[in-house]
């Protein structure tokens, strides 16, 4: 009876592991000829395969994180950081209490860091004041548009937080949030 058992159990483990080979046989095939479909090339076996390692090995790598912490760092020049952001960004201003910087790398010690920096600008419109000869009429002047600004720079790392180098910041994107009609 045990031996009937283990031969039975012994034949369903052999066909599970002949199944996970065909099926990995087909899935490679399946793979290598989608390839070929899709960049119309010959597929390059050691590559194809290699990124499958990485892709299934970084799954099961869960001891460091996907995406790294990231750190917010205080500016110590955010009115020069401000100034350069309104010219290169073409604003009218740039709000210096909304100006952040984050950094995924270590900021311990004296050194230089790439920071992302984050902002919300602002482009003016004036609105009455009449014709120029004739007296009368108020001028009102109100923030008409906001913007998101996303730049990176290199920041040199302080005691207490980060000096920009406002020579170094570079617009990634200026994104119109708001509009007043």
């Amino acid at each position: 009876m045990i031996k009937e058992f283990k031969v039975i159990l012994l034949s369903r483990i052999v066909k599970v592991i002949l199944f996970l080979i065909f099926f990995g046989i087909f899935f490679e095939a399946g793979l290598f000829a989608s390839y070929t479909i899709v960049t119309q090339q010959p597929p390059d076996a050691s590559k194809l395969i290699g990124m499958q390692i990485n892709a299934v090995s970084s799954i099961f790598n869960l001891d460091e994180p996907i995406i790294p912490n990231q750190q917010n760092l205080k500016i110590l020049n955010p009115e020069d950081v401000a100034y350069s952001l309104k010219t290169k960004a073409s604003v009218d201003g740039v709000n210096v209490q909304s100006i952040a910087a984050q950094t995924i790398q270590n900021t311990k010690g004296q050194g230089k860091v790439n920071v992302n920096i984050t902002a919300m600008g602002y482009k003016d419109s004036q609105t009455g004041g009449g014709v120029a000869n004739q007296s009368g009429g108020v001028i009102v002047i109100k923030p008409n548009e906001t913007y998101s600004i996303t730049a990176i720079a290199i920041a040199q790392t302080k005691t207490d937080g980060v000096q920009i180098e406002v020579g170094s910041i570079q617009i990634t994107s200026t994104r119109k949030l708001y509009n007043n009609p």
